[in-house]
């Protein structure tokens, strides 16, 4: 059946079987069955997303967004070391005296860094802490975190003292 109005332009209808047939000159050219695959096998394109899944690749999320069982990826520095965001993940576990150096500030960009024992920190890259300046390295294990704007990477002392 094909239906056209001005409105909605060309509708193609199948019958009961689910099956749309394109054809010119009594030869069929194209096959459309209801998942919207070519009678070739290839996929078409374009078609309206279907609102009960994400897409696979761009497009915009909005709305309240609920995540659940979220993990971070956990990466061990025990020596000096530049946080690599895009491999490492975002929570770091260091001990030992170290130099941390900010990795290039990138809007929208976190991460965190638990530290354990007395040792001293080397803070390297452009960090704005909480306070003026960085805090002093204490006996038990402390928690860093560090969020950026694009211009700088905002630094807070999260927790200290954790026996």
């Amino acid at each position: 059946t094909i239906n056209a109005d001005t409105s909605s332009g060309l509708i193609l209808t199948s019958d009961t079987s689910g099956i749309v047939q394109i054809q010119s000159g009594g030869t069929t050219r194209a096959t459309i069955n209801s998942t919207g695959i070519l009678g070739d096998g290839s996929q078409l394109t374009n078609l309206p997303a279907d609102a009960t899944k994400l897409p696979l690749a761009g497009g915009t999320l909005t709305g309240n967004i609920t995540l659940e069982a979220v993990t971070e990826t956990k990466t061990t520095k025990t020596g000096s070391f530049t946080p690599d965001l895009n491999n490492d993940g975002t929570l770091y576990s260091c001990s030992g005296t170290m130099t941390i150096t900010m990795p290039t500030v990138t809007s929208g960009k976190s991460f965190t860094i638990i530290h354990s024992g007395a040792n001293l920190i080397t803070w390297g890259g452009t960090i704005k802490w909480n306070g003026g300046s960085a805090p002093t390295a204490a006996t038990a294990i402390e928690i860093y975190v560090f969020v950026s704007d694009g211009t700088y990477w905002y630094a807070n002392q999260a927790g200290t003292g954790y026996a």
